[in-house]
């Protein structure tokens, strides 16, 4: 097993701990002490540095987020991450969609 630990500074006065597992096999488990991460939900912390990104980290060990980040195709992480992204998209496009229809009910109501 290889393992990671980040310090992010988010929105609490002292940096969060994000924690990834390399297990045997190559799947991977990724951990914070944020709040919702402690709660078992998703957190920005987890996904920028799965996604390659270092915005927020104090601690020294920046270059070492690319190494993460190379774990992450193959995984169940990396398939959920993607249909998390997925979903995003097509939730975007549906708010468009939604914001025009009221637009044109509203029109229609004082047609």
């Amino acid at each position: 097993m290889k393992e990671y630990t980040f310090l992010v500074q988010g929105s609490a006065a002292d940096p969060y701990e994000v924690h990834f597992i390399q297990k045997d096999g190559g799947n991977l488990s990724a951990y914070c002490t944020c709040q919702a991460g402690s709660n078992g939900m998703n957190c920005k912390h987890r996904m920028n540095i799965l996604a390659g990104l270092v915005d927020g980290i104090v601690s020294p060990n920046t270059q070492d987020v690319a190494t993460v980040h190379s774990w992450l195709p193959g995984t169940d992480i990396e398939r959920a991450m993607q249909e998390v992204v997925a979903l995003e998209k097509e939730a975007e496009a549906i708010k468009k969609r939604l914001g025009s229809a009221k637009k044109s009910l509203a029109k229609a109501m004082l047609d």
